[in-house]
């Protein structure tokens, strides 16, 4: 008998039961539903929660591949500065492979297993279906946190972002949150020293005598927000030969990414268009800033503020969260002007905190989360100047 046979068999012994929801997902995430609608009008489609779940994780395994090379390159690289003057020859190798396998693979699989056995918890509890929201969530998640995250705080955060960012709304469809960011948030205000973001990982030292364990220095955006001098090239911050997330690093495979998401008709464009707008224009304001003298050199926020508007779309989370974060179609504006506001404003706000807040030089995660409750009141004063516009016109036409 086959292993479809057997689960069909399961589900429907199961069925009315309270693990009829766990059989179910197993089934249907294996297999095509075989449930019909019946009656009325529907759109008819191929596509459903699952598929354009899946559509979202395929354009984030390049980031998650390359990420798992980067954190093994970062580490030879800090004990051996000499391995950056030949970035392609000593980037894409087994060794650097197998460190980031080490250290990347653990945090998705804790991810994943914590995660979703929640949402199994909640379906068997409420008697509902195990929702596919979580997917995407499972595979964000680890892309956005330190490389050194340890296991049982990834844990406790994926407890706290499914349980209080989703499911006490009433699940996938009903959160005022993003669920990853909502857990990157609990991670970050709960055990801030953990995740400041501000420090090269670095696996397990070369253990000779007189040799340490472990070695740290700063990320590109703590080199900028000390005012240090950067070592990277243009060429290593857009195709991603620097240290950070292991998602958010490289500009190139994001936008690659990006272009699957628009094509599929999954992400908004005019969300990840315009959320580079509203960075670039902070950007271009602080820019100038600095050009008029307004600010001395000795400033604490001279570093990141006299940083060319364009390598501000290059460094640290902007990319990815534009892309992967601020489209959720969830908790992202509905309208299409709202989008392009929503968009700006996470922009604008993400380099403002970038700049202004030089002991965590990151802020694309928080302006997201400020701008998903924001998102509802902005789609009504839209829709609000619509209806206004079309009373206009009536009157108008009936003068």
């Amino acid at each position: 008998m086959s292993l479809k046979q057997n689960l069909h068999n399961l589900k429907e012994k199961y069925k009315g039961t309270k693990m009829a929801p766990a059989f179910n997902a197993i089934h249907t995430f294996l297999y095509m539903p075989n449930d019909v609608t019946h009656g009325g009008t529907h759109i008819k489609a191929a596509d459903d929660l699952k598929r354009t779940m899946n559509m979202v994780i395929l354009s984030l395994i390049p980031c998650l591949i390359f990420g798992m090379f980067n954190a093994g390159y970062q580490h030879y690289a800090a004990i051996d500065p000499s391995l950056r003057t030949d970035v392609l020859a000593n980037f894409f190798t087994f060794d650097n492979l197998w460190i980031g396998i080490i250290k990347v693979l653990p945090l998705v699989i804790v991810s994943y297993a914590v995660g979703l056995g929640v949402e199994f918890i909640f379906a068997i509890i409420k008697g509902h279906e195990v929702e596919e929201g979580y997917l995407v969530t499972g595979m964000l998640v680890p892309l956005i946190v330190p490389v050194d995250t340890p296991l049982w705080m990834l844990s406790v955060a994926v407890v706290f972002g499914v349980v209080i960012g989703k499911e006490v709304f009433g699940g996938t469809g009903m959160n005022i949150l993003n669920p990853a960011l909502t857990i990157r948030a609990f991670l970050f205000f709960a055990y801030p020293t953990w995740m400041s973001g501000d420090k090269v990982w670095v696996y397990d030292a070369v253990n000779r005598a007189g040799t340490p364990d472990a070695i740290s220095g700063e990320t590109i955006l703590g080199s900028y927000a000390q005012n240090q001098e950067v070592i990277y090239s243009t060429f290593d911050k857009f195709f991603g030969f620097i240290p950070g997330s292991v998602g958010e690093t490289s500009t190139f495979l994001i936008l690659l990414g990006a272009a699957f998401l628009i094509f599929t008709k999954i992400g908004s464009w005019r969300i990840i268009v315009s959320t580079f707008l509203g960075a670039a224009a902070m950007g271009m304001i602080f820019n100038q800033v600095v050009a008029a003298d307004i600010i001395t050199s000795s400033s604490k926020f001279y570093g990141l503020m006299s940083t060319a508007w364009w390598e501000h779309l290059m460094i640290g989370g902007l990319a990815f969260g534009a892309v992967y974060m601020a489209t959720d179609p969830v908790t992202a504006s509905q309208t299409n002007k709202g989008k392009w506001i929503y968009g700006f404003l996470i922009g604008f706000i993400s380099i403002m905190i970038r700049v202004f807040n030089p002991a965590y030089p990151e802020g694309v995660f928080l302006a997201i989360l400020l701008m998903n409750v924001f998102a509802p009141t902005i789609d009504h004063y839209v829709v609000q100047a619509n209806v206004k516009n079309r009373l206009k016109r009536a009157k108008v036409k009936t003068a």
